[in-house]
């Protein structure tokens, strides 16, 4: 059945075998806290706040540290490919320790478990559920302490990332999102934006090696719903001035735009971008990712314009009505079934059709593009990986 694909392929011009050796070259960073439903472990009974939260009552959440590699474990034992995994400052030994200490020693399990199951490690301070944000305002806070605190928490989350870099060989990306804003029109949008820009700015005032920094944004939250300090275009302007990596977040615009839109625009101006990709369903509600026509769209964005070596592929979705496990499993296959997809597509063929305003040929090629036997050399793959081929 192989040889079979392989012929079809290559009668458009497509090498199936160069398809998959330049998939087996892009990780994708699992976020750790599908698994726990977002609580960490800092206290027994963890809350969310901050403009998110989690639904579902699915048994089998995991319940420590140890508990939660376990499962990830399981799920990359599945999952065909390179991986990493993202963890929040919110998942180290950080039992009784103020966010503003935490130190790479509080980490140490997490390095010589991704040592051992040779995958990288990416990182994000942890700017909500916690007593100093619940005025929901953290790095745009009027009060300097409380600005201080959040501050300091953001330089030792970029210190234990660029320890991930030294330790595992690969850069560690620190993203920081923060869900600051207000659940009511605020009279002065402009003060909370410039105490923002200004607590960024000392936060990445000293370039680390093996950290790359990120931002961003998001349209609201629960509790902040008229107004995001945060916003795309106040991340998307600090990104470009400090030629930093911008964060897009398939969940963090209007329910009509998509991110496979804006990364190409985006390029243009920024070093780099981090992907959170996820399944808004009619809000940043995070669902699992399904194998949708986004989801194909932003991979072809990123093969099609050579960006592989620019983006940073990740997954953010937290689902707690389904096994924890299985929406890793499910949702991180689909998203590399979807760099498959446009790893072989025809793409040359398609953009001179296009250049020479042949309309026609384009559409005919991309519907045809469609009956090719992708899933075969998705079997392919995933025998050549030794994980399985159905998860049925």
């Amino acid at each position: 059945m192989y040889n079979f694909a392989k012929e079809r392929y290559a009668a458009q011009g497509v090498s199936t075998e160069d398809a998959l050796a330049k998939l087996d070259t892009i990780p994708i960073s699992i976020h750790c806290w599908q698994g726990d439903d977002v609580r960490g472990f800092e206290q027994e009974d963890a809350s969310l706040s901050g403009g998110i939260q989690s639904t579902g009552n699915h048994p089998g959440r995991a319940a420590s540290a140890d508990e939660l590699r376990k499962h990830m474990e399981k799920a990359i034992s599945q999952i065909p490919g390179p991986a990493k995994v993202n963890l929040h400052a919110i998942y180290g030994d950080v039992k009784g320790v103020e966010r503003n200490a935490i130190e790479s020693s509080h980490f140490q399990a997490w390095v010589d478990w991704a040592k051992n199951q040779k995958v990288g490690l990416d990182f994000n301070p942890t700017l909500f559920a916690h007593e100093k944000s619940s005025d929901g305002l953290t790095l745009s806070h009027p009060d300097k302490n409380i600005r201080e605190y959040w501050i300091e928490h953001c330089k030792r989350s970029r210190q234990i990332s660029a320890y991930f870099g030294e330790q595992l060989g690969q850069d560690s990306v620190c993203n920081v999102w923060v869900g600051d804003g207000f659940k009511d029109v605020p009279a002065d949008r402009l003060t909370p934006r410039i105490n923002l820009k200004n607590s960024l700015d000392e936060i990445f005032a000293k370039p680390l090696n093996g950290n790359i920094d990120a931002v961003e944004s998001k349209l609201f939250g629960i509790g902040v719903e008229s107004y995001t300090v945060g916003s795309h275009e106040f991340y998307m302007g600090y990104a470009m001035q400090k030629q930093m990596a911008l964060c897009l977040d398939a969940g963090h615009f209007h329910p009509t735009e998509y991110i496979s839109d804006k990364i190409s625009a985006i390029s243009l101006f920024v070093p780099k971008i981090l992907l959170h990709v996820s399944r808004p369903v009619r809000w940043d509600s995070d669902h699992v990712v399904t194998l949708d026509t986004e989801l194909i769209t932003i991979a072809q964005e990123l093969i099609r314009h050579n960006l592989l070596n620019r983006v940073h592929v990740g997954l953010d979705f937290f689902d707690g009505s389904i096994d924890r496990i299985y929406a890793w499993t499910i949702g991180t296959r689909n998203l590399r079934k979807a760099l498959l997809i446009a790893l072989l597509e025809p793409y040359e063929p398609l953009k001179e059709a296009e250049k020479h305003f042949d309309f026609t040929k384009r559409l005919l090629m991309l519907e045809e593009h469609k009956n090719l036997p992708w899933q075969i050399v998705w079997e392919e793959y995933c025998e050549r990986k030794n994980v399985p081929v159905s998860l049925i």
